[in-house]
């Protein structure tokens, strides 16, 4: 059984991420692990000598009964959509939300994230900067960012951007397997500029080995990747795109502001982002 983290401050963003988290959990057999951190304010103890440790307990004690009483309303939503059975456990833990999400995967052995992006518009949240887009950078797993306007809906089509490189293949499997257990389609992009070094041979082959399976693939010649990701979320109706993260900074050389608030005028839907060593 896989398990899924879902890092959650209880607002409006996150419980939308949370039907998400839910469905992702029903296709790939997972449960899910809930993940509440805070931060405790740093005192210092010779203006309060007598009741620092009373402070501290007092504050841990407010987050966990916060975190207590907002489980049940998770667990509301999940038999609203006749997925009770998925399992839910929970962490409270104090501390920065990107070493206690590295430590819930270490401790927990945890396959993928599902998180809340949140900002001007999703896609920008992700792409930009904000707890999403460091979170991506800096884990070792999948992990699905649900921007708050993307309301879930059935998945009919992945979208799947490539370089075709060896290491790729690996990514397009666990996306066809979600996708076959979707009755989805995955659609395969790879953009072709003046400085791309993939051959026809290479391209050929990937087509030869994955010929049984629900994957279309689109060679896209133009200089302009933006656009062509644009144009290939808008017009193949991609309801789901994944994308393979090489490097930190991959994203930021390849988006900016301005693209992503075309694309965010457009659609609103999840990324997959599937970490490449």
């Amino acid at each position: 059984m896989k398990k899924i983290l879902f890092p959650t401050d209880f607002s409006d963003t996150a419980t939308n991420a949370f039907v998400h988290a839910l469905e992702f959990a029903k296709k790939v057999n997972g449960e899910i692990v809930l993940l509440h951190t805070f931060n405790l304010p740093i005192y210092d103890n010779q203006f309060f000598p007598e009741n620092y440790a009373l402070i501290y307990e007092s504050l841990e004690l407010s987050q966990f009964e916060m975190f207590k009483n907002e489980i049940p309303k998770l667990r509301a939503i999940a038999e609203e959509r006749n997925l009770g059975s998925i399992k839910l456990s929970h962490r409270l833990l104090d501390g920065d939300l990107l070493p206690n999400i590295k430590k819930s995967i270490k401790d927990d052995a945890i396959d993928f994230v599902v998180m809340g992006t949140s900002g001007t518009t999703g896609w920008e949240a992700f792409f930009i900067g904000t707890n999403a887009g460091s979170v991506i950078s800096g884990i070792s797993v999948p992990m699905l960012c649900v921007p708050i306007k993307a309301k879930f809906e059935k998945i009919k089509i992945l979208g799947f951007t490539t370089r075709f490189r060896p290491k790729d293949k690996k990514a397009l499997k666990m996306v066809l397997k979600i996708a076959k257990k979707s009755n989805a389609k995955v659609k395969c992009l790879y953009v072709k500029t003046d400085e791309s070094d993939v051959s026809a041979q290479t391209i050929a082959q990937w087509e030869e080995e994955f010929a049984a399976e629900p994957v279309d693939f689109y060679v896209v010649q133009n200089d302009d990747v933006e656009a062509v990701i644009i144009d290939f979320v808008m017009y193949k109706e991609v309801d789901i795109l994944t994308m393979l993260t090489y490097k930190r900074g991959f994203f930021d050389s390849i988006f900016n502001p301005s693209l992503t608030k075309k694309i965010a005028t457009h659609n609103e839907i999840p990324i997959l982002a599937i970490p490449i060593e």
